[in-house]
């Protein structure tokens, strides 16, 4: 099986029931919901394995300390990143550290794992590949014809400043 995944970064706009998160913060009730499959974001000091916020003793380790992540799936074995391990798969663009913009709030940073088709190689067209967080993920998956998500995560974080 070939798998690929996508990060996706999407400003919290708009409010709805809440829910407390496994960090004492509040989390969207449909945020809770996104996460599913057994997707795990490993990062030095922070395991994300559920939607949840990013506490705030590790905001800015995130933003301008820590490289990419390790990315696992289940199945894979224990410690082996989802790149460089069992799974093949693509990656559509470098990673970039979560950098929210001070005063602006929550923002969601996703992955999003989707089965490669067989005849088809994904890829970001010139204007997604030069407007990164500015395109629209669900008109990507539609040109492709991908199902799923096989597996998906969130978390949420803001300027360590505030």
């Amino acid at each position: 099986m070939r798998l690929f995944y996508m990060s996706v970064v999407v400003w919290l706009l708009s409010a709805c029931r809440v829910v407390k998160s496994t960090c004492h913060d509040l989390l969207f009730q449909r945020d809770a919901e996104f996460c599913k499959g057994g997707l795990k974001v490993i990062y030095p000091d922070l395991i994300v394995d559920k939607c949840l916020i990013v506490p705030q003793k590790v905001r800015e380790k995130i933003s301008k300390e820590w490289g990419p992540p390790q990315v696992q799936l289940p199945g894979v074995k224990e410690g082996k990143n989802f790149m460089n391990g069992d799974v093949r798969g693509i990656e559509l663009s470098a990673y970039a550290r979560p950098t929210p913009p001070e005063d602006t709030g929550l923002h969601r940073y996703q992955f999003i794992v989707y089965e490669q088709p067989d005849d088809q190689t994904p890829s970001l067209s010139p204007q997604e590949e030069s407007s990164l967080g500015n395109w629209d993920p669900q008109a990507f998956v539609q040109r492709f014809g991908l199902t799923g998500p096989v597996a998906s995560l969130q978390f949420h974080t803001q300027n360590h400043k505030d």
